[in-house]
């Protein structure tokens, strides 16, 4: 493994995944005190604005990392306990025998049974996982529509259960995440957005890192295209957006070198303790929203290696952001890219999305980021 950057060809891998059909991505990539941050296309296809490395973004689900930490913190507090179940805590949310089943840890590490919410707060999106029966329609529906947290989990409790609780392996769901969003604000007192900014982002020393209070991202960012699987043609920006639909298990927004910065700390032991660590890195097998089996742990996942050469992170998506944040064990070597389309790949007659240049760039972009 060479640990040295080779600056000329990250600057190609980010151009290459433009020219591959993104309009515009920005990276950063951090090798001990070496840092390269490069960018390449468009933050705004209309007026041909660059896109530059130091722009906020919308990060969607990697907030779960952050909300994990959160709860981390709790347990090391004992207010949370890691393996009590959640009804003891939100008897009104998740009633009866699954409250009595499902623990703090199954939320976590998505091992809870419960559904996902989203195909049933959007209508059109309802047969999901079935993409090609699916319709763009409530994206626009909904773009400023208020959900009420406790509505969204009352989907997702409601619905079919994905599996027993602890089984595994588990469905990504963000109705757990929802539900630990909950279960902070009641054992704080507060917010989880006031919370997680105090205890976390500030702890952290994040200076561009933040959860919206209203639909628009504040500072310096890029449009964010939305292709639905190539229904939504041209894509549509969705940058201005009312978050509350994830709430802040995945709305946070933050710059490449913000990211790099939080999962450096947190894997350095800095912001939750190293038995907390020890906890958040034990791993379950988790299928994934894209219907891959991963291994995860309690919001976050490794990625390619083990030991000291796993990469340790999240990636998130939201409507028409994307971003992936990895930084390896020993905490010497970090990615972060951020990408401003989502849901490229187009669906072949079975409805299954059909493979991309876009895919093979990205792939190859943090390849070359995580060992180049």
């Amino acid at each position: 493994m060479s640990d040295a950057l080779d600056l000329a060809a990250l600057d190609a891998a980010v151009e290459n995944v433009h020219r591959a059909g993104m309009p515009g991505l920005f990276a950063e990539v951090r090798d001990g005190d070496e840092v390269w941050r490069g960018a390449a296309g468009v933050a705004d296809v209309v007026t041909g604005a660059p896109v530059t490395a130091d722009m906020r973004h919308r990060v969607g689900s990697i907030t779960k990392t952050f909300t994990a930490a959160a709860v981390l913190q709790q347990v090391e507090s004992g207010r949370i306990g890691l393996d009590t179940p959640i009804g003891d805590y939100l008897p009104e949310l998740v009633p009866g025998e699954r409250g009595a089943t499902i623990t703090v840890r199954m939320l976590l590490n998505h091992t809870s049974g419960l559904a996902e919410y989203l195909p049933y707060a959007y209508p059109s999106c309802k047969a999901f996982p079935a993409i090609a029966e699916t319709r763009p329609d409530s994206l626009d529906d909904l773009r400023f529509t208020r959900f009420d947290p406790t509505d969204l989990i009352a989907r997702g409790v409601t619905a079919p259960a994905v599996g027993a609780p602890g089984r595994t392996p588990g469905v990504y769901s963000n109705t757990n995440y929802l539900l630990l969003v909950q279960l902070l604000e009641k054992v704080t007192g507060t917010t989880a957005e006031q919370y997680i900014t105090r205890n976390v982002i500030e702890h952290a020393g994040l200076q561009d890192t933040g959860f919206p209070d209203a639909p628009h991202v504040d500072g310096p960012h890029s449009r964010m295209y939305e292709s639905w699987f190539g229904m939504i043609d041209p894509p549509r920006d969705y940058s201005v957006y009312d978050m509350s639909w994830v709430g802040p298990s995945a709305s946070l927004i933050s710059t490449v070198a913000d990211l790099n910065r939080f999962y450096g700390k947190l894997l350095a032991g800095e912001i939750v303790s190293r038995s907390s660590l020890a906890q958040i890195r034990r791993t379950v097998r988790v299928v994934s929203q894209e219907g891959r089996t991963i291994d995860y742990g309690l919001g976050l996942h490794p990625m390619d290696g083990p030991g000291q050469n796993a990469f340790w992170g999240h990636g998130g998506t939201v409507w028409g952001a994307g971003a992936l944040a990895m930084t390896r064990a020993d905490g010497r070597r970090q990615m972060a890219v951020a990408v401003n389309l989502q849901r490229w790949n187009k669906l072949d007659s079975s409805g299954t999305p059909q493979p991309h240049p876009i895919d093979d760039a990205l792939a190859t972009l943090y390849r070359l980021a995580m060992h180049g």
